[in-house]
């Protein structure tokens, strides 16, 4: 389903195998990534968009009547990922937070850690190769593999979603050495719908990696004139 009035994509899945729906929403949050995964009444929020887009966010979430969240995955801690997650953990009820065992100086991180303390939350490092349910979906972690202490962009955290015969790949901003990483693991990588990784840009999705998750489909979550709105030093090309 295409939203042509809000630029929100959502994907419905006729299950096999397994019971009721899964939707994911891959929300418009501009030059940014947010996306809502649902099963049932277990929800997952992959990313939180841009500041700027916390209202809009906030606003969709309300209209798709989300109270409570299984899963806020942060994949990694730049602006345009997290920007809107300390609203979103202090309005909602989390279960639990993923995020990767890495810091940053920025305000935008600073109120992140200050609003999951406020909550009594503690964030979960992920760990490759370990799975989680959100409903009768599986949820795969497959990275970060390869981090490199000198881009955030490789600490993003990669999730595959299973719902009966249908599979999802969300990349966050993982790098080609991230991709390399997960290819040589010997991950099985194949998905019908891949979230192309940062943005779009050169430094990822790979021709191995494109091979190896061979969709069907894809999506890149990106803002009009990108390079024009570019947030300083929170959100690296």
């Amino acid at each position: 389903i295409l939203d042509l009035q809000k630029s929100n994509i959502v994907k419905e899945v006729s299950p096999s195998f397994v019971t009721g729906q899964l939707k994911i929403h891959y929300i418009n949050v501009g030059q940014g990534d947010s996306i809502l995964i649902t099963q049932g009444n277990h929800n997952m929020l992959i990313d939180t968009g841009t500041n700027a887009s916390t209202n809009s966010l906030m606003a969709y979430l309300d209209s798709q009547r989300i109270k409570k969240i299984d899963y806020l995955v942060l994949t990694h801690p730049h602006e345009d990922h997290i920007g809107g997650a300390d609203a979103v953990i202090n309005a909602i009820d989390i279960s639990a937070i993923y995020m990767p065992k890495v810091t940053s100086t920025t305000k935008t991180f600073k109120d992140v850690i200050i609003a999951i303390k406020n909550k009594h939350l503690k964030a979960t490092i992920p760990q490759p190769g370990t799975s989680f349910k959100l409903g009768d979906a599986t949820c795969t972690i497959l990275g970060p593999l390869n981090a490199q202490s000198d881009d955030l962009n490789t600490y993003s955290i990669v999730i595959k979603v299973t719902f009966g015969s249908n599979k999802f790949l969300f990349t966050g901003d993982a790098q080609a050495s991230n991709e390399e990483a997960m290819i040589e693991k010997g991950y099985d990588l194949s998905a019908d719908v891949l979230k192309i990784g940062h943005h779009g840009s050169k430094t990822s999705t790979s021709d191995g990696f494109l091979s190896a998750v061979s969709p069907k489909y894809a999506v890149i979550s990106v803002g009009k004139r990108s390079e024009e709105r570019r947030v300083g030093k929170e959100c690296p090309r």
